[in-house]
């Protein structure tokens, strides 16, 4: 199942269509009402662009952006002599400049720009807000004061922190998405537990557990990942990308107690995760990625039980899985899900020496 933002928001129209609610209806007006009233529905229907570029439709670099993770800059370090900046992590993989290909003396922090970049974090993605009703009775016209809202904050920082991500630099990833922790927190203690606002703590969560994994930290990634689970089980069962967000958590759980050899926490996590899935297929059994998911459980579980001396057990849930994938009928188009059941059917099979 290809992962969604837990922020995605419906797109708004284009510039040009909101230029066209502008036009003036009679051609033969005046130019100059017809400019003035264009311009005025310009600036009620246009949402405002970030200036420094940072928004989800396109893939910019801004003054503020590490040139080497692509993500705002985090623990600014400038290279000696040529002054140019990345983030700390980042350039300290390199000898030269990656810009000018000078020799890199030595680094130093730039706490100046940092604290730009740190201030520019605070106030982006903010959404517009009209005036105080004092304002109004003051002035007479209405206006609109418009912040950023190209981006809403959280799917702003969540897209900075997979940027880091990717680019190993994970203590920048970390930041950001505390940062998103720490905003929906603070959204939940005003308007309560909603479904979306769990959805996406949960989801950002999973993410933090993801990053304490990458750098060894097993006991910050289960913390994580059991807050993720927690936020989503409070949720409807109902929706498939929120079940499979909770099944990966309590894998991931799983996985990390499997490798610290408690294999009995390991079968708990596993089996939950399983029995998520076995209702969600449940519910939809037509979607092959449900199929899927439900076997690699039942093979992850099966695994489990060999290793603690449960052989009959574990025979039953690789031919439960070989069952399932044998059934399962893909479309032409998915290639991907059948690759992936091909690969674990491949498993499957060499567990029980086929």
């Amino acid at each position: 199942m290809t992962p969604v933002c837990p922020f995605v928001k419906a797109a708004r129209p284009d510039d040009a269509s909101s230029k066209k609610l502008g036009e003036s209806p009679n051609k033969h007006g005046s130019e100059n009402e017809g400019k003035a009233k264009k311009e005025s529905s310009d600036s009620a229907s246009v949402s405002p662009k970030c200036p420094f570029g940072y928004d989800s439709g396109t893939f910019k670099l801004g003054p503020l952006s590490c040139m080497i993770c692509q993500a705002l800059l985090f623990d600014c370090s400038k290279c000696i002599p040529c002054s140019h900046v990345y983030c700390k992590v980042c350039i300290s993989r390199f000898k030269d400049c990656p810009l000018c290909g000078a020799d890199i003396e030595k680094t130093e922090a730039d706490t100046d720009l940092q604290s730009v970049v740190d201030r520019f974090i605070e106030g982006h993605a903010r959404i517009k807000r009209s005036n105080t009703d004092a304002d109004k009775d003051a002035g007479g016209d209405t206006k609109i004061v418009y912040e950023d809202v190209s981006l809403e904050r959280g799917a702003f920082l969540v897209q900075q922190a997979m940027r880091a991500f990717r680019a190993q630099n994970v203590e920048s990833a970390k930041s950001r998405l505390r940062l998103c922790v720490d905003d929906i927190r603070g959204q939940i203690e005003i308007m309560g537990n909603t479904s979306e606002l769990c959805s996406q703590l949960g989801a950002v969560l999973g993410t933090l557990g993801d990053c304490c994994r990458a750098t060894g930290d097993a006991s910050s990634a289960i913390n994580y990942f059991e807050e993720s689970v927690e936020f989503l089980t409070k949720l409807p069962t109902d929706n498939l990308e929120i079940t499979h967000t909770l099944s990966v958590s309590l894998n991931k759980i799983g996985d990390l107690k499997y490798y610290a050899g408690d294999m009995e926490a390991a079968r708990s996590f596993y089996s939950r995760s399983l029995n998520v899935r076995r209702d969600a297929m449940q519910h939809h059994p037509n979607v092959p990625s449900q199929t899927l998911d439900v076997a690699v459980s039942l093979a992850k579980v099966a695994d489990v039980d060999r290793s603690i001396g449960n052989e009959d057990d574990a025979a039953g849930g690789f031919q439960e899985a070989i069952k399932l994938l044998k059934s399962l009928t893909l479309k032409p188009e998915e290639v991907g899900l059948e690759q992936r059941r091909l690969s674990v059917l491949e498993f499957l099979n060499s567990q029980l020496g086929g």
